[in-house]
């Protein structure tokens, strides 16, 4: 289990930090805590509005973002194995012997996330829904290179959750011009499988 320094005094088992207890400073100790093994707590909380709050999560914030980020390990995996490998696989078999030693091992991609947990000072100054679920760490918005990933990203959660049986709250691509990206929400329950398209 991580830890994060508090006041630069104390030490605060990552599963007790909360606002109401302390103050903590956005360091690069958050990005050793791990929710997942490739999700730390300083990625699922950064930002780049500086608020007197912190942007830090409660402990049940931090146990939704748990939960949230086991479904983005399920993606990274899911998505590796179906498109990154598959492409690798077209482009090794069609280069010749000397460019396949060359190329070297496979490498994934990881999943990037703009937003994750946000508190109620970030998220007014984002201007988010006092309803949203960024606010109790159930929501992340994932980048995408495109809409065809974005697409790509959406199956996979979609075949994800029928494949568990386990439902998500929201699946909602956004395109702004020429940024995609997917809102994702996983609440502890009361989930509504809200699938949504926004083109603006």
């Amino acid at each position: 289990m991580g830890t994060v320094s508090i006041n630069k005094k104390e030490k605060l088992t990552e599963h007790l930090a909360s606002p109401s207890v302390a103050s903590l400073s956005h360091s690069s100790e958050l990005n050793g805590v791990r929710l997942t093994p490739h999700f730390t707590l300083g990625e699922m909380t950064k930002t780049k509005y500086k608020t007197k709050d912190g942007n830090i999560p409660s402990h049940v914030a931090i146990e939704n973002l748990k939960r949230l980020c086991g479904w983005l390990e399920m993606l990274r995996s899911e998505y590796n194995k179906r498109y990154v490998a598959l492409l690798a696989s077209l482009r090794w078999q069609a280069s010749g012997a000397r460019a396949r030693q060359a190329q070297g091992p496979l490498e994934e991609e990881p999943i990037i996330i703009n937003s994750g947990y946000r508190s109620w000072e970030v998220n007014k100054r984002v201007g988010g829904s006092s309803t949203s679920n960024h606010l109790v760490g159930c929501a992340a918005d994932i980048k995408c290179y495109g809409k065809e990933q974005a697409l790509r990203y959406a199956v996979i959660l979609l075949d994800i959750a029928d494949e568990s049986r386990e439902d998500f709250d929201e699946l909602i691509i956004e395109v702004r011009g020429s940024r995609v990206w997917i809102h994702f929400a996983v609440r502890p329950k009361g989930n509504r499988r809200k699938v949504i398209f926004t083109i603006k």
